[in-house]
């Protein structure tokens, strides 16, 4: 052995007097190679202080271990929880996950997916921002790679991991009519798909009660959710407030931004007799329950959104042959939510 710089894995396999094909045997799987050069490697990874670079040589293979996610937004929490939870699963199925963000942006959903069509990887999960989204650079990626969609479905002819929102929407708006005066809904800015699901699944649930519904439309088009729900309901209880005693929001985060403008006015929130206003939501944000009153809503099942996109893509990998041409009858998956009660409502 000699004290020479190591570079690369050529050079390593110079100074260990290993083949370059055994040490990348070794790399890909340890227990593939005999034991007693599995410990020569092993000797030799620690004398020359050498760390392969895994990402490039993953980038090497014929078949690459790496899957691209793509999300609005890794700040908030909702899909940085279903970022990591996506990130964990590949590493046990032995791939690694590239993340990236869009941040609201037309412009950097479409540099990060030129940055997949860039990389060789497996395949991608793409939640993606909705109606700005560049449906022809999503077709150019998915011409070169498996895709699956995430939480917002652009496309009938690709696989779609999303929550049932006709099931959640009716179960929240059962359980306020229930317990108090009928909600309103105060819907979330046209972006993607889920602004016209949620919408027509609280018009149907409240129609199928024999009760009128009542949709609180918001101009902004802003993923600056909790802005937009300050912002609305200063401009409603400017107006004379809200049209009954109970509000129901298309997200979480637009509930905080209503329970903040609400706390400014003096406004009590609650389902208690002597309060103001009762607040619900959708989707279970990992800080609903941290609010003051915790938010009541509907929790989506984040490990499984994570588990099914991630097996649906594992399949279509395992199955490239036939994943790449649009089917008409690509999978749909749509996921039940729970009621979770807390004190909003």
């Amino acid at each position: 052995m000699t004290t020479k710089k190591i570079r690369n894995m050529e050079d390593f396999a110079l100074a260990t007097g290993i083949s370059r094909p055994t040490i990348s045997k070794y790399f890909n799987d340890p227990g593939s190679v005999r034991r007693s050069t599995r410990e020569k490697i092993e000797r030799a990874l620690s004398e020359f202080d050498y760390r392969p670079n895994m990402f490039a040589v993953n980038m090497n293979r014929q078949k690459s271990k790496n899957i691209g996610v793509i999300v609005p937004s890794l700040s908030d929490p909702f899909y940085a929880e279903i970022v990591r939870q996506i990130e964990i699963m590949s590493l046990r199925e032995g791939y690694w996950a590239i993340n990236l963000s869009s941040h609201g942006e037309q412009s950097l959903e479409a540099k990060a997916i030129e940055t997949f069509l860039a990389l060789k990887l497996s395949g991608a999960i793409i939640a993606a921002l909705g109606y700005e989204s560049d449906l022809s650079l999503i077709d150019g990626l998915g011409r070169n790679m498996p895709l699956v969609f995430l939480d917002s479905r652009i496309a009938n002819t690709l696989p779609f991991v999303g929550t049932d929102n006709t099931q959640s929407i009716s179960l929240i708006v059962e359980y306020l009519c229930r317990t108090g005066e009928q909600p309103v809904f105060l819907e979330m800015p046209a972006l993607n798909s889920n602004a016209a699901s949620r919408r027509e699944a609280y018009q149907a649930a409240m129609t199928r009660l024999g009760l009128e519904p009542r949709v609180l439309p918001v101009q902004d088009k802003s993923w600056n959710f909790e802005q937009v729900g300050f912002d609305e309901t200063n401009r409603i209880l400017d107006a004379g407030g809200f049209p009954t005693r109970t509000v129901l929001c298309a997200n979480d985060r637009l509930a905080f931004g209503v329970m903040a403008a609400a706390y400014q006015r003096g406004l009590r929130v609650g389902r208690k007799q002597d309060a103001d206003l009762r607040v619900a939501a959708h989707d279970d944000h990992p800080l609903s329950r941290y609010t003051c009153p915790a938010l009541t809503t509907v929790a989506q099942d984040y490990s499984q959104l994570a588990r099914s996109c991630l097996d649906l893509l594992l399949d279509r990998i395992g199955d490239t042959a036939q994943t790449l041409a649009p089917r008409s009858n690509s999978p749909l998956t749509l996921l039940e939510t729970k009621l979770m009660m807390r004190d909003s409502a």
